[in-house]
């Protein structure tokens, strides 16, 4: 068994906590905390041990699970790679480009395997249509949340729109042209509400919109390709495809099925809906266990340092285009 350290007991930590606790790869030894009310509490609800300082836990375990604000990311993790630990971290990967470009050094030199909390990839509704999208060439996403003062020490970017900056990068096999994008501060005093353009240089185009001041929540993607068009809904865990086909020059169609008529007599296409079959199953805990897979068998993790570095570059991108924007208005 891994021995693993958790670093981070608030909302989100307390989750990846029962989960450790589940996942029979790992000995969750104990775990650390800023804060010592919220510890004690931590400590005395699950009867793990607390350690004091950060320093201690990251010494008594194989691996380091941290769940902190993003602006601790840094120096949670680069303590524990330079003891040689294998490191799990939330996403975003760090507060900075500057930050996660250290800690992709840190990891090469220490040799260890380091995992980016990406949950989306891990979705179900995602990994049952994933490989139903090939060469999407228009993407639009929604990421829509009811405000909660939790993650607002950062922008909607770095705090939900960065899931679909990394499901969309994960899905595009294409460098970066273009990114334009708009913002605007509502309620905290970094940006509340963001859309963005992201053009590919293989001509595919994502269009990302997310808020943390709507009224109802929603997690929804669509990817337009050739013949085919594909829906996931994130929050729902639903996934639909819609694809076509041309019928043959003779066929005959099924009379209750779907038909365009695309003003070619040859070419008539019919539309298919299907929805794949979805296995249902918790995202983190997959995730974790994930990574513990890939140290045990000295595989490549699932989402890379490099991946988590990738989704950050291209959130800096869009933050900077919209204090840009909000600069020159």
């Amino acid at each position: 068994m891994l021995k693993i350290g958790l670093i981070g007991v608030g909302h989100l930590g307390r989750i990846h906590l029962q989960q450790l606790l589940d996942i029979k790869e790992y000995n969750l030894i104990g775990f650390y905390d800023t804060s010592e009310d919220r510890a004690k509490e931590a400590e005395k609800e699950f009867k793990i041990k607390y350690f004091s300082s950060l320093e201690e836990l990251i010494d008594s375990v194989d691996v380091v699970d941290i769940v902190t604000p993003t602006l601790s990311h840094f120096d949670c993790a680069s303590a524990a790679l330079k003891k040689g630990k294998h490191v799990f971290i939330e996403k975003p990967i760090t507060n900075t480009l500057k930050e996660a470009e250290e800690l992709i050094e840190l990891r090469k030199k220490a040799n260890v395997k380091a995992q980016i909390g990406h949950v989306e990839r891990f979705n179900p509704a995602f990994l049952a249509a994933k490989d139903h999208c090939q060469n999407p060439m228009f993407i639009e996403t929604h990421r829509l949340a009811q405000f909660n003062p939790r993650g607002t020490d950062v922008p909607v970017v770095l705090d939900l729109m960065i899931h679909d900056i990394d499901i969309v990068l994960s899905m595009v096999n294409s460098e970066v042209k273009n990114v334009s994008a708009s913002g605007v501060s509502v309620v905290s005093e970094s940006t509340d509400i963001a859309n963005a353009r992201i053009e590919f240089k293989n001509g595919c185009v994502a269009n990302l919109t997310a808020s943390r001041i709507s009224l109802k929540n929603m997690r929804k993607s669509r990817f337009c390709q050739k013949d085919a068009y594909i829906t996931i809904d994130f929050l729902d865990k639903e996934a639909t495809l819609v694809k076509l086909r041309t019928l043959a020059k003779d066929e005959k169609p099924d009379p209750m099925a779907v038909i365009i008529d695309t003003g070619n007599e040859n070419k008539k296409k019919q539309i298919y809906f299907n929805q794949p079959e979805i296995k249902q199953g918790n995202a983190i805990k997959m995730e974790l266990e994930s990574l513990a897979h890939s140290i045990i068998n000295s595989e490549k993790p699932k989402v890379t340092i490099v991946d988590g570095y990738n989704a950050l570059k291209v959130a800096h991108q869009i933050i900077n285009k919209i204090n840009r924007s909000n600069k020159i208005n």
